[in-house]
């Protein structure tokens, strides 16, 4: 039965039980929405005002549900405003399906209106390649089964990441008898999670049984290969003591005896001190990126090649790009933890391993010590402590926390306790900001029947503020509460580090004329679209207002007026050459 590309491609997605597209509209991907329409029954169409919100809203979808959506954006513009989006899903192993509409082929190379590309044609593909898995051009209707099904498949095994589908507005319009294909035939649905080998394990049980101060650091290849169980399994039955990559920080609860919290510049001092001081790192789906390794500089976070490095990853490419291991081994994080567990099972733990343990426990009371009395700070405007406390207590504890990009995500990757598995996500690795303020709708369609907050700075909230809207439009209940601190202060605070007190240009929002603190009203922004808006000033107000905005039946803006001058607590470094790096501020040198 002959049928248009753009029924095709509905088609499959329903076969592939997509439940939802997310876009905007535009002349050319008018003909998919046409092939959208009969389709409605099973496969939503939801709108949106910016084109990054519709992908901010797949990345974090997948993130949640471990399922690909498609976003949809036309030609030109449009689709220009998608690769902010692409990138946060790329760098952080999230996937989605982006189909973008371009010129007819037959205008090609005659630079029609919003034509990418004035020396190759339609070249919207170049544009994204850096972003994606792969990029498919289909010139002809008959070409989409086959894009379409090796687009899934590729999405979906190895290392999850979004991919790329460019649709001509003849090739949406134009008929074809060929058919979708058979996504339970082709099998594009299966995830191989690969072992390591039995001489692999061997070796790696030898170190262990050879070590007498392991940590365990486990990444997001952990929770992006559903590993959390196997994790806790093998710490708890090993008693080994779980470091997490800060994009990692949902793997493994931070309440546990066992847990260390995030390593790197926003994580925490027992986090950095153990792996420092570990004559053996067990890492699992981690790729060692700047932040969580203190850049890289010896013995503030790691101190390799002194320790021995078991590394495991899905992808071969991270496997001795930042730090030599000793074993490398390129396979499923889940599969691997499980495989050591079952292999250790029954081996009595040496007591060589108490005296490393105490220690561990040692560093963590100090930490606690330094930083547990913010916590209940009363003072006025609030400490950034008193409100991430004040939200762990209003979420339950299987609520999802999304983090936008700011001087509150380092505060959130040092201070949330994390109490189940892929319940706080983050644009880490491209950092784009925006991704919680989009994020958490999609975050909410793909768990509807748990509450949703996303943590978003005054500065991100006001690139994105569109996407309150969209949450009216579609009855989307969830709660933004706006970090509002006057600025990109965690910029600012660089620029006073690096250059000088007196040296900070354009990062505090300030009325030019008069020099005075320009501050937003995003509780008012929320109301005039259609959402409740609240305003939190003093410490009084911050529980109810939490409370009532989480519970409420409707989008709500929270906006919480936070003190700008208070700092992170720095237990490791970071460093931006040439520039010279801080020293942590805590715990170092040690005594």
């Amino acid at each position: 039965m002959s049928q248009s590309g753009a029924e095709l491609i509905a088609e499959y997605l329903v076969r592939e039980r997509v439940p939802y597209v997310v876009g905007l509209c535009g002349h050319g991907d008018l003909g998919l929405l046409d092939g959208l329409f009969d389709r409605q029954d099973r496969l939503r169409t939801l709108s949106v005002q910016h084109e990054s919100i519709a992908g901010f809203i797949a990345d974090a979808y997948y993130r949640v549900a471990h399922q690909p959506i498609a976003t949809f954006t036309s030609c030109g513009p449009g689709s220009a405003n998608l690769p902010v989006a692409l990138g946060s899903a790329f760098m952080d192993d999230s996937a989605f399906l982006a189909i973008t509409g371009n010129v007819a082929t037959t205008q090609f190379n005659r630079t029609p209106f919003q034509e990418t590309g004035r020396y190759f044609q339609a070249d919207f593909p170049s544009v994204v390649r850096p972003y994606v898995k792969r990029s498919f051009q289909a010139t002809r209707p008959e070409q989409l089964p086959l894009m379409l099904r090796q687009s899934f498949a590729l999405m979906r095994q190895g290392r999850p990441g979004p991919v790329h589908l460019d649709v001509p507005l003849d090739v949406f319009v134009e008929h074809t008898a060929e058919p979708p294909a058979d996504p339970a035939t082709w099998s594009t649905g299966a995830r191989p999670r690969p072992g390591a080998a039995e001489a692999e394990l061997d070796r790696v049980v030898e170190l262990i049984e050879a070590a007498d101060r392991i940590v365990l650091v486990a990444g997001s290849g952990v929770e992006g290969s559903e590993g959390e169980a196997a994790l806790a399994q093998l710490a708890r039955e090993q008693r080994l003591p779980v470091a997490t990559s800060p994009l990692g920080k949902a793997t493994f609860p931070t309440a546990d005896p066992l847990a260390l919290g995030p390593t790197g510049r926003n994580g925490t001092y027992a986090a950095n001190r153990a792996a420092r001081g570990a004559d053996l790192v067990l890492a699992f789906g981690t790729r060692f990126d700047d932040r969580a390794t203190s850049s890289w500089l010896h013995g503030y976070t790691y101190a390799f090649p002194e320790a021995r490095l078991v590394h495991v990853h899905i992808d071969a490419a991270e496997l001795g790009r930042n730090f030599p291991p000793t074993v490398p081994i390129q396979a499923s994080p889940a599969t691997v933890l499980a495989q050591l567990a079952a292999r250790l099972r029954g081996r009595p733990v040496p007591s060589s391993r108490d005296a490393w343990l105490a220690a561990v426990a040692g560093w963590k009371r100090e930490w606690e010590r330094h930083v547990a009395p913010h916590r209940a700070a009363d003072a006025a405007p609030l400490r950034p402590e008193r409100v991430v406390a004040e939200l762990r207590a209003a979420l339950p504890d299987d609520g999802v926390l999304l983090s936008d990009v700011g001087v509150h995500h380092n505060w959130l990757v040092q201070e949330w306790e994390v109490r189940a598995p892929r319940t706080f996500h983050q644009s880490w690795g491209f950092a784009s900001m925006g991704f919680g303020v989009g994020g958490v709708i999609g975050s909410w369609l793909a768990a509807p029947e748990r509450k949703h907050v996303a943590v978003v700075g005054d500065g991100g909230f006001l690139m994105l503020p569109s996407a309150v809207a969209t949450a009216v439009q579609y009855d989307i209940p969830v709660t933004w509460l706006v970090w509002n601190n006057g600025g990109f202060q965690s910029i600012r605070d660089q620029q006073r580090s690096y250059f000088g007190a007196d040296r900070e240009l354009a990062t505090t929002f300030l009325h030019e004329a008069t020099g005075a603190p320009y501050r937003a009203d995003h509780a008012a922004l929320a109301r005039a679209m259609g959402a409740e808006g609240l305003t939190v000033e003093g410490v009084g107000d911050l529980a109810g207002a939490l409370e009532k905005a989480i519970s409420s039946p409707r989008p709500t803006v929270v906006d919480v007026r936070v003190d700008d001058a208070v700092g992170l607590p720095a237990a490791a470094t970071w460093e931006l050459p040439p520039l010279p790096h801080p020293a942590p501020g805590f715990g170092w040198p040690d005594a």
